[in-house]
């Protein structure tokens, strides 16, 4: 039986570019190295946006509310057998003023809905693996995002692995911290570089292995 993944995340699941802002080709981008290393026996399905957010509206697009389009999405796509979920970095934009603890919790919530709903709507629920985003690169006031993510930003990114790592248990969930595996560009200091894509596909399909050997 192949084995359905879904990969709901942001701008880095999507792929953007730091170098020119567009997306990477899909042999590039961690979703088709995932794929590629997994093989025939996985479908990797992408679903990153740009901006997205756990369960805020942004003030300008208010559509990029993750916990808006999960349900939508694991609907699409059901049955799943895994869900990798990557969402918190848009939440550090300062007009959110959110903690890593409250970015934390918001993930937290995407996680039930992901069990309530396939539990009800495919009669299980897949195994999920909650990612600790990468930390904001030292450069971010330089970055073409420099406005939006300002303040304290690097510190309270790199506060996100502890307060995850205890939203994934409680959940019941795989936890898995990108920040060990991966940095941000030095374009941007917030995207992920070829190597990075390839580096987190990797460390990914190892997890994903023991859970389905």
């Amino acid at each position: 039986m192949i084995k359905t993944v879904l990969c709901y995340g942001d701008s880095n699941t999507y792929g953007y570019d730091p170098s020119n802002g567009l997306r990477y080709p899909i042999d590039v981008r961690w979703t088709g190295k995932l794929q590629q290393i997994l093989g025939n026996g996985y479908r990797v399905i992408e679903e990153g946006c740009n901006g997205r957010t756990t369960v805020y509206d942004d003030p300008v697009e208010s559509w990029k509310n993750g916990l808006d389009h999960l349900r939508p999405c694991l609907n699409s796509h059901k049955p799943l057998d895994l869900v990798i979920l990557m969402l918190g970095t848009n939440d550090l934009k300062y007009y959110f003023h959110a903690s890593a603890e409250e970015i934390a919790e918001n993930a937290e919530k995407l996680v039930e809905v992901i069990q309530s709903f396939t539990e009800e709507k495919q009669g299980f629920q897949p195994k999920i693996i909650l990612i600790s985003p990468p930390e904001i690169g030292p450069d971010m006031e330089d970055s073409p995002f420099g406005e939006v993510f300002k303040g304290d930003v690097i510190t309270r990114s790199k506060e996100f692995p502890g307060y995850y790592r205890r939203a994934a248990a409680r959940r019941g969930c795989i936890f898995f911290d990108a920040a060990q595996h991966i940095q941000p560009s030095r374009e941007d200091s917030l995207h992920l570089t070829p190597k990075a894509h390839a580096d987190l596909a990797k460390g990914l399909a190892e997890e994903i292995r023991t859970l389905f050997p």
